[in-house]
C-alpha cells in the first residue's frame, strides 16, 4: 500500500529543446497529493512547455516524468501507451485551459460538457449523467434552468466556470491549469479564483498552475517555481518566495506588482 509520503508527480532533469532554443531545461520536482504548485513567470520563460510536458501533451527532450497511479505503481509517462495516457487525460486529471473553447464542446450542451466526461469513466445512465451535470453546474454557481443552453451562449466567466465542471466532475487526482483567470475581467477573475480555490480544497487535488500573476499565485499555491529563460531560478514556499525573494529575477518580478 502507497501512503502519501509518495509523491504524486515526480519531474526529474526534464528538458524540452525547439532546435536550437531551449523551451525548459534542468527542471525537477516533486508534487505530492493535495498540493497546489504555482509555476511562474513572464512570457517566453518555458512555464507553458514546461506545463505541456508534464502533462504529456508535449514530449520532452530529455528527463522524466512519473505519475503514481490509482493503483499505487508510479509510472513513467514516456512509457506509457498513447491509449493509457488518453484515458489518464479524460479521467484522473484535468486541464483547465486559459481560453474555454479550448476546453469544451462549444457546440454541445452545458450538460454534455460534464456529462461526457462522466461516461468517459463508465456511467451511461442518462438520468444519473444529467442529474450529476446539475449538481455541477450549481457548484460552479451556474443556474441548473440552463443545463441545456450551449456553452457559445455563456458569458467568459460562465464558460471557464463550465471547464472548471467538466474537469472536476470526474474527481481527479490532478489538475493541470494554464494562466486559468488570465482571459477574464477583473472583477470576474476574483470570482473565478475563489470558486477555484475553495473546490481544490473541498475535493482535496493536486494542482500546477502556471501563471504571469503573482497574485493568482498566493492566492492558489501552497509552493512555488520561478521560471526565467527556460530554468527554474527559485522555489520554495509561495509565501517565502514572495515575501523574501532571494534571486534578482524573482525580485523584479515582486518589485513589479501594483501597490494595493
Amino acid at each position: 500500500m502507497t501512503s502519501d509520503a509518495t509523491p504524486l508527480l515526480s519531474v526529474r532533469g526534464l528538458e524540452k529543446r525547439y532546435g536550437a532554443r531551449i523551451g525548459c531545461t534542468d527542471v525537477s520536482f516533486d508534487l505530492w497529493p493535495g498540493e497546489v504548485l504555482a509555476v511562474v513567470g513572464e512570457s517566453g520563460s518555458g512555464k507553458t512547455t514546461l506545463l505541456s510536458c508534464v502533462s504529456a501533451r508535449l514530449e520532452p527532450t530529455a528527463g522524466t516524468v512519473s505519475y503514481r497511479m490509482r493503483d499505487g505503481e508510479t509510472r513513467d509517462l514516456g512509457r506509457l501507451t498513447e491509449a493509457e495516457r488518453r484515458f489518464l487525460a479524460r479521467t484522473d486529471w484535468g486541464f483547465v485551459h486559459q481560453n474555454p473553447a479550448d476546453g469544451l464542446r462549444m457546440r454541445v450542451s452545458a450538460g454534455a460538457n460534464v456529462g461526457e466526461r462522466l461516461m468517459a469513466v463508465g456511467n451511461r445512465h442518462y438520468g444519473r449523467l444529467r442529474e450529476a451535470g446539475a449538481d455541477w453546474l450549481g457548484r460552479v454557481e451556474i443556474d441548473a434552468a440552463r443545463i441545456d443552453d450551449r456553452p457559445t451562449e455563456f458569458s467568459g466567466g460562465m464558460r471557464q466556470r463550465l471547464q472548471i465542471a467538466r474537469n472536476l466532475v470526474t474527481h481527479p487526482r490532478l489538475v493541470f491549469m494554464d494562466e486559468p483567470t488570465g482571459g477574464l475581467d477583473v472583477s470576474v477573475q476574483a470570482r473565478v479564483l475563489d470558486l477555484l480555490r475553495s473546490l481544490v480544497a473541498d475535493l482535496g487535488l493536486a494542482a500546477i498552475v502556471v501563471t504571469h500573476d503573482l497574485a493568482v499565485a498566493r492566492l492558489l499555491s501552497q509552493r512555488m517555481i520561478v521560471m526565467k529563460a527556460g530554468e527554474v531560478v527559485e522555489a520554495g514556499l509561495t509565501d517565502r518566495v514572495l515575501d523574501d525573494p532571494h534571486h534578482p529575477y524573482t525580485q523584479l518580478l515582486v518589485a513589479s506588482i501594483p501597490e494595493a
